[in-house]
């Protein structure tokens, strides 16, 4: 079926747009209801209209419309099944879509689906007829009244069963719903409130018609809804504010940015069609129209030359965007602001400050800025084209100088990079030249440098004395006597516009055989050279000498002389190894020697080895036989030689002119063999194991051994004295506490006592008291009671514990109860008789104090020189 209802013979109603008087295509869509099919279409007027295979309809050629090609059929076949189909199209002019038109249009009459037709014997045979609606148009925004009814939806089986109409998809019983009804009963289908095309430009609906029991009648068919685009959207800028960059001195018509809107209108149409214009410039020099815009692109590009950042660095131009084309009078418009900064090229170079420029620099001095060269440049700062590049053009052909540019202030910074002599140059006049990292632009007429000069004046100072050569090296035989001169060593001195002394010292000279005269430099030996010196290296002794000016500040410089030493033949050769052992028959080994001699050829080897002729036993004993020139055997020359040490002296003659002999001993040791010729004995001589030097630091370890364990003897003696003299804080004649004796029973007196004094320092430490067992007792004994908790005193106390120890002893005594009063009269145990001292309260009695004698007190020790002082002194 094609869209559209009606019997086969009516015509489907088509409306054409006609410009002037051509005749525009349109579209006839044909679709099959029992599935997909492929069906060909045929026009009734081929020379006119054609009909593609997706429904496609169109004019063949241009022609006035008239009533004679206002209708024409249109043919459809399934090429499966050769069925056949057709449908009649009408055409008629289409006229400028309105608010009102679109409403008149909605108002679309039923369109009855032609019958279908097939042939069976050559005849047409009617088919089932479908129920069909047209697309419907519906203007957005539109104020009513609502319901607003739009197509009649209606079956041709209405006539024989009752049928009920309904609609279903978005916008009906799908979101959002509501806004398309339909009366059950009649099929008007009604829109409910205004559309907005910005948000749903199409709606597809599906109507349905059921008898009153719910069963189908028809096949739902598909309903489209266009909405209608109106202007009721302004143009609206991506970004309110658009930045671009043009570089200075662009040609006119250089691309510098693009600006967009957009308009939610539809896009194909006036409404959503945009155009651009710049409103207005800031600033307006040099000239009012400095860029344009494309009014359909966006595209902004200059018109106009005379773009210099020096002068302007930045435009600001007021953008208007406006729908229908740009129609000041229905458009809409918006604005937005472009912000153009003009980018620096480099169109400005560097100019000094000034034609010449001054510094000055001290001689010999590197690394050190003489002059600050300054520029101007007009264009932007710290960019390629402001950054000075300097380089010296002139003045300089050994490469004395550099300039380095300073990336703050841009200014060019001459520097020495070799050293300069005030003696060989006391000026330079550089030329120097200043470019930027870029070139000139095109088109600038300016030079792309400046040029400039640099007077640099050297300054004079004091320089090092330095000798010449450096080192010298002179030839000399070994074994000259002191004071012999060996050379004159001097200094010159590089100021040669200064007045100035030069003075000489010796720096090194490790073997202290030379000395220098301080004032002509002359080297003169004071000690016998001696090439076989350990501090002759290689034959050569170096010495070490420093030369000073009196220059302000007074400078020096040092100078190494080698000498060569020339050997000669001052030094014997000697016997080598110095011990050796053999066994006391000849065979089965000798021993072989060689000869040791500190001089050089020609004044050492070849050697000659022989034995002297006494004592007489040493060629009886011992032969010696010359294996080449630096080696000899020594062989026992007898059958048998008992065995012990022998000292062999050997003459050994060297090969110098004079020849130079020595007779030096070797030691032997003759020993018992096994059949590998290897000693048997246990003993070994000195050399073959512990030499002298070996026996000498044993025997001095063990001595230093002894001393440190005496010492240490000594040193535990003194600080146990020292600590039994520190027990006691008080002189031992003011220490009272060898009179306090802790007493029990004491028998006889003092004289049957054996009294142990360590007793009377450490009182505490005396056993305490036995308690008697029951007897008869005296009256005046103390009664018996538990001893008090009297403090015990450490045996090595520290001195500082003695305080704490008497206070600590007085609280004690002060609660026990058995201690009597201090002022009673004490009861002691009875000590007996037979004392000679007597009684001891005679010393207090009044009447016979003045008359006895107490000089025998003085008899008694050290102990009783306070008492003796006290009562001895006689008047005094």
């Amino acid at each position: 079926r094609v869209s559209g209802t009606g019997a086969p013979e009516d015509p489907v109603s088509r409306k054409y747009e006609k410009k002037g008087k051509t005749l525009e295509e349109g579209n006839a869509r044909f679709s099959n209801c029992n599935g997909k099919r492929k069906v060909q279409y045929e026009s009734s007027e081929p020379a006119d209209f054609k009909v593609d295979e997706d429904g496609m309809v169109y004019a063949v050629r241009s022609f006035p419309l008239s009533s004679e090609h206002a209708k024409f059929l249109i043919y459809a076949q399934d090429k499966e099944t050769q069925e056949k189909w057709q449908v009649a199209v009408k055409l008629s002019l289409k006229p400028t879509l309105t608010e009102e038109s679109v409403k008149e249009s909605a108002e679309v009459e039923e369109i009855v689906f032609p019958r279908q037709f097939s042939k069976h014997s050559g005849h047409l045979q009617r088919q089932k007829r479908d129920w069909v609606i047209p697309p419907i148009n519906l203007p957005e925004n539109s104020r009513g009244p609502f319901p607003q009814e739009l197509v009649r939806i209606r079956s041709d089986r209405d006539k024989n069963l009752s049928l009920r109409y309904s609609v279903t998809g978005p916008g009906a019983d799908q979101p959002p719903t509501g806004i398309f009804i339909i009366n059950p009963i009649s099929g008007q289908l009604s829109v409910t409130k205004p559309l907005d095309r910005e948000q749903i430009a199409r709606f597809h609906l599906r109507a349905h018609a059921v008898d009153i029991n719910g069963n189908q009648v028809e096949n739902p068919i598909d309903i489209v809804i266009n909405v209608i685009d109106m202007n009721d959207n302004r143009p609206e800028f991506l970004h309110q504010v658009w930045n671009g960059t043009v570089p200075e001195g662009s040609k006119p018509g250089t691309y510098v940015m693009t600006v967009t809107a957009i308009d939610a209108d539809d896009p194909n149409a006036l409404n959503g069609m945009l155009r651009y214009r710049i409103v207005s410039q800031a600033p307006s020099t040099p000239s009012p129209n400095m860029f344009t815009i494309n009014n359909e692109t966006g595209d902004i590009i200059t018109v106009a030359a005379g773009l210099d950042r020096e002068k302007v660095q930045q435009y600001t131009l007021i953008i208007q965007a406006t729908d229908m084309e740009g129609n000041p009078t229905y458009g809409l418009s918006n604005t937005a602001t472009a912000i153009i900064t003009v980018t620096d090229v480099n169109d400005n170079p560097p100019e000094f400050t000034a034609m010449t420029f001054y510094g000055e620099v001290p001689e010999n001095r590197v690394d050190i800025i003489v002059a600050n060269l300054t520029v101007t440049d007009k264009d932007q700062p710290h960019t390629p084209a402001w950054n000075a590049v300097y380089r010296i053009s002139g003045g300089d052909p050994t490469g004395r100088f550099a300039i380095q540019t300073d990336p703050n202030s841009n200014d060019g910074l001459v520097t020495v990079v070799k050293p300069i002599d005030f003696e060989t140059n006391r000026m330079f006049v550089l030329t120097v030249a200043a470019e930027n990292q870029v070139p000139l632009a095109k088109g600038i007429q300016h030079p792309p440098q400046s040029t400039a000069t640099v007077s640099v004046t050297v300054i004079d100072v004091n320089e090092n004395p330095y000798f010449a050569p450096n080192p010298k090296i002179i030839r000399q035989e070994e074994g000259l006597h002191a004071g012999t001169m060996l050379t004159t060593f001097t200094a010159q001195d590089p100021d040669r516009y200064m007045q100035q002394n030069i003075r000489y010292t010796k720096l090194s000279d490790p073997a202290n055989w030379l000395k220098i005269d301080p004032v002509n430099g002359q080297i003169t030996t004071i000690a016998v050279l001696d090439r076989e010196s350990p501090n002759v290296k290689n034959n050569i002794y170096n010495a070490t000498f420093l030369a000073s000016d009196n220059g302000i500040p007074p400078m020096s410089g040092t100078g190494t002389l080698q000498i060569y030493l020339l050997d000669i033949n001052d030094n014997a050769p000697q016997v080598l190894p110095q011990e050796a052992e053999t066994c006391e028959t000849p065979d089965p080994n000798s021993i072989n020697i060689t000869a040791l001699d500190y001089d050089i050829d020609p004044n050492a080897g070849p050697f000659a080895f022989d034995l002297p002729l006494s004592p007489v036993t040493i060629k009886r004993n011992w032969t010696i036989t010359r294996l080449n020139g630096d080696f000899a055997q020594l062989n026992l020359k007898i059958k048998f030689l008992e065995a012990g040490i022998y000292e062999v002296p050997i003459i050994i003659t060297d090969s110098g002119n004079p020849p130079k002999s020595n007779i030096s001993i070797l030691r032997v040791k003759v020993c018992q063999c096994d059949s590998n010729g290897d000693c048997t004995d246990v003993d070994r001589i000195v050399g073959a194991g512990l030499g002298t030097g070996a026996i000498i630091a044993i025997l001095l370890c063990i001595i230093i051994l002894l001393i440190l364990v005496l010492m240490f003897v000594v040193w535990m003696k003194r600080r146990d004295k020292e600590r039994q003299a520190k027990q006691l804080l008080i002189d031992p004649e003011d220490d009272v506490r060898d009179n306090i004796l802790k007493y029990d029973e004491e028998g006889g007196g003092e004289e049957d006592q054996d009294y142990d004094l360590s007793q009377l320092q450490q009182p505490d430490t005396v056993e305490p008291d036995a308690i008697k067992p029951v007897g008869i007792r005296r009256m005046d004994e103390r009664p018996i009671h538990a001893e008090p908790q009297y403090p015990v005193r450490s045996a090595a106390p520290h001195p500082g514990d003695i305080g704490d120890f008497i206070n600590e002893g007085l609280k004690a005594a002060d609660n026990d109860p058995t201690a009597p009063p201090y002022d009673s009269l004490l009861v002691f145990d009875y000590e007996g008789s037979g004392s000679t001292a007597g009684s001891l309260s005679s010393l207090n009695s009044s009447s016979s104090g003045g008359e006895q004698d107490y000089d025998y007190l003085n008899d008694w020790g050290p102990r009783f020189k306070k008492l003796a002082d006290m009562y001895g002194g006689g008047d005094d």
